[in-house]
């Protein structure tokens, strides 16, 4: 029995993060082939062509964002999304939704944003017990008038699943900034600590 437990093992890990990948994969592509819904019905590839070929909504999703980027990066381009921003911004309901996701986008994609951009390791859930966090920004509004000295907002992601977490505001002298990219911190969490970044080459190995 101890061959075969080896073998199951030894199969798992190389078919596992496979199945995982292509299903990942698989839902992102049928999520995107959903833009095509957006075309008339008579330019469908599936009645041009006759039959379903995968893929093509990721490419007129890739061909939408470059056009729309493109479009929206000159002169005249941006007055109209400043004009957009306004209409979407006088409806109600809609203006609540919109702002808020705006906000978001704007900060998490923008060059000129730092979400996202550190990780820290911070105590968490308590004194002595440490995790990896990620710097969102530092507090605003009324709430900053309630907190003396430098803080932090930081996003503390659960495990494995980062999705879901804690957002968190600590002092600026309680986290300790890690010299590692924000994707492997993400890779460390999302293993559970079973991926581990690579230490830099400045810095002593802990043994």
């Amino acid at each position: 029995m101890a061959p075969l437990r080896k073998w199951l093992f030894a199969g798992l890990l190389v078919v596992l993060p496979v199945a995982i990948t292509a299903w990942v994969i698989q839902w992102i592509v049928g999520t995107l082939d959903q833009t095509l819904l957006i075309l008339p019905v008579a330019w469908h590839p599936d009645r041009v062509f006759g039959i379903h070929i995968p893929g093509l909504g990721v490419v007129l999703a890739l061909g939408i964002l470059l056009l729309v980027g493109a479009i929206t990066s000159n002169f005249i381009g941006r007055r109209l999304l400043a004009w957009s921003d306004r209409v979407m911004n006088r409806i109600p309901v809609v203006r609540s939704i919109y702002s808020g996701v705006k906000q978001v986008s704007d900060t998490l994609f923008s060059e000129t944003g730092n979400a996202f951009r550190t990780a820290v390791l911070v105590q968490w859930p308590r004194p002595d017990v440490w995790t990896i966090g990620f710097v969102t920004g530092t507090p605003g509004g009324d709430v900053a008038n309630h907190l003396p000295g430098d803080f932090l907002s930081v996003y503390v992601p659960t495990t494995p699943n980062p999705t879901g977490g804690y957002f968190v505001m600590l002092r600026k002298s309680d986290c300790i900034e890690l010299r590692m990219s924000v994707d492997e911190a993400l890779r460390y969490v999302i293993s559970m600590g079973v991926v581990v970044p690579t230490a830099p080459a400045d810095l002593p190995t802990v043994k």
